[in-house]
């Protein structure tokens, strides 16, 4: 059952200062998120290490959610309906309403609010339809690539649609209880490059899905019987054991979705690519409507 829970207003972080009014006129007194919530919708602001950001989310007619994100100059618009899995995603420059692209500073911004909304936001499906969709359209521009365009229209189920995995992230994706020391490889995670296409074994990583020895922000694969930290550059098929492998997201966050798409898209960033690599942008376009629309696995 999901439970609505509307926030008076909740701070997060140190004090720096006097009161900000944002271009939404919510005050902002310290660094770090204010929320305030109500059963009109979610909104507020943020600010990071002298960057601010406005947002809000609101549900603008029965099962049909708008979100803006305004940061840097930059103007970000989602409006979703999640029953029929359909989105327009736009993003322009404020002043004069040209066309953006989304860039390093921008996605570091974004990704330090997405933290702060997985904080402060109950998870998964207890949040409310309006702070959660807030929270993952938030999620999807925090890994924007820059070749990739801001507008986007995101057909989902009445187009491609998702393909659950949610059998392979166990124990609500941890290494404990019954599955403690127990794998579950997913043998298909895979990706097109330069180097060949999906079905290269150098392009495919046998992969435990779910949230598992993450070391020093990296992950886990095997070489001659060992556990080596660190990504393996497209070797042929190997085992690998990542912090949230598979899981819809820019970080470990408030949503639990594990898709095929994310899984896809893991893999291709998670072996000798980057974020922003664009080799990937095509991993990254099919796993969007994966992360807005896909339910919680737990």
């Amino acid at each position: 059952m999901r439970t609505k829970l509307w926030w008076a207003v909740v701070l997060v972080a140190c004090a720096c200062g006097g009161a900000v009014k944002t271009g939404d006129d919510v005050p902002l007194k310290q660094e770090g998120l204010s929320l305030a919530a109500s059963p009109r919708g979610s909104r507020g602001s943020f600010a990071h290490q002298g960057e601010q950001v406005t947002f809000s989310s609101r549900q603008v007619e029965p099962g049909v959610f708008r979100v803006e994100v305004r940061l840097r100059g930059l103007t970000l618009t989602g409006l979703m309906e999640p029953a029929s899995g359909v989105s327009t995603l736009d993003g322009f420059a404020e002043a004069n309403g040209a066309d953006a692209q989304m860039g390093a500073a921008d996605r570091a911004l974004l990704t330090a609010l997405y933290r702060e909304l997985n904080a402060a936001l109950p998870a998964g499906d207890a949040a409310a339809p309006e702070a959660m969709y807030l929270r993952r359209a938030v999620s999807v521009w925090s890994q924007y690539p820059d070749t990739v365009a801001l507008r986007r229209a995101v057909m989902g189920e009445k187009g491609r649609g998702y393909t659950m995995l949610c059998s392979y992230a166990r124990c609500n994706g941890r290494d404990t209880g019954s599955c403690g020391g127990v794998y579950n490889w997913y043998a298909h995670a895979a990706h097109d490059c330069d180097r060949g296409g999906f079905d290269w074994p150098g392009n495919q990583q046998l992969a435990q899905l779910g949230d598992h020895y993450s070391c020093n922000g990296d992950e886990f694969f095997l070489a001659g019987g060992t556990w080596l930290c660190g990504s393996p550059d497209h070797w042929h098929r190997p085992k690998v054991v990542g912090n949230c492998f598979g899981r819809c997201g820019s970080d470990c966050g408030g949503d639990t979705q594990y898709t095929v798409d994310a899984t896809n898209h893991d893999s291709c960033v998670r072996n000798g690519h980057i974020l922003v690599s664009g080799w990937c942008n095509d991993q990254f376009v099919a796993a969007v409507d994966d992360e807005l629309f896909a339910p919680n696995c737990y």
